[in-house]
């Protein structure tokens, strides 16, 4: 579902919201679309346990811990720090994907960076035998080819389509599908450009760009200017944004607009990638520090 945000902005330029957190209640947006062919390939292979890797509040553990118990599969999380593990009750993510059945595994933060190694993932299968791997935040081939189906053929009337990026996998399906007249900006959540390596294993279009200056420092921070500009987002709009991607990514392109980076009368197309079961996570995080937090439609 495609909204258009009404808010004042110069030059005759349009935003339109594509709405991906209303696909499923749980299993929102860019999670949704990954998840779609890497489901039906464990099927095929008549597997019946998937295992995957996570930090505290990640959307994508959430999303295979419910689309797992949804279709008949055991889960299993890797997750990232294992200080976590007598934490799981005050987590709202981690105590979601729990109640949907999902197993845990924490390890501490250097094992987890070994999680691509085989060494790594041998010790997995020794311990868990058989299982369907996905990859932290789901990209892979299939996750890609789910991606590519963001994008419609009514589509075709924006001149720019914007989204935010974690993994590189919602961004890759979108610039796989995109017209030869579209630029596709991706905005990283992360620091660092390792990003454009891992895109280009997957598309073959040059009609993008990566803008790097919104991260707020970097993966899952947040300050008072972003809670503020959410906050005032969702009061004008009734659109909620999460603070971890969705949220810097319009901050971003609001901000662009002013500086005027885009040409007059461009129509711009946002992608909500879900993601608002982090809210919950981050919002404990920001009373803890004793600032402002993010509003919800409740």
């Amino acid at each position: 579902m495609n909204q258009s945000i009404a808010i004042d902005l110069p030059n005759g330029i349009s935003l339109v919201m594509k709405r991906e957190d209303l696909i499923h209640p749980f299993v929102s947006g860019n999670k949704f679309r990954k998840l779609k062919y890497n489901l039906l390939q464990a099927k095929a292979e008549s597997q019946t346990t998937l295992l995957t890797f996570g930090g505290a509040y990640s959307n994508h553990i959430a999303a295979v811990a419910y689309a797992g118990r949804e279709n008949g599969f055991q889960t299993i999380g890797i997750i990232r720090g294992d200080e976590l593990a007598d934490k799981i009750a005050s987590n709202p993510t981690l105590k979601f994907a729990q109640e949907c059945g999902m197993q845990f595994e924490f390890v501490s933060r250097e094992d987890y960076r070994l999680k691509t190694e085989a060494a790594f993932l041998e010790q997995l299968k020794l311990k868990f035998e058989s299982f369907y791997l996905i990859p932290e935040g789901g990209t892979n081939a299939l996750a890609i080819k789910g991606c590519e189906e963001i994008l419609t053929q009514e589509d075709g009337i924006f001149d720019y389509v914007a989204c935010a990026i974690g993994t590189g996998g919602t961004i890759s399906g979108i610039i796989n599908s995109a017209l030869p007249h579209q630029k596709i900006l991706g905005f990283p959540a992360l620091k660092g450009d390792f990003l454009q390596d891992e895109i280009r294993n997957f598309v073959q279009n040059e009609n993008w760009e990566l803008i790097t200056d919104y991260h707020f420092g970097g993966y899952g921070k947040v300050n008072t200017v972003l809670v503020d500009f959410i906050n005032r987002f969702l009061e004008k709009t009734k659109i909620p944004l999460d603070p971890i991607y969705t949220g810097k990514m319009v901050f971003g392109i609001v901000d662009l607009i002013e500086k005027n980076y885009f040409p007059k009368n461009s129509k711009i197309l946002l992608i909500h990638t879900g993601g608002l079961q982090g809210i919950q996570g981050m919002n404990l995080k920001l009373k803890n520090k004793g600032v402002p937090i993010l509003h919800t439609h409740d």
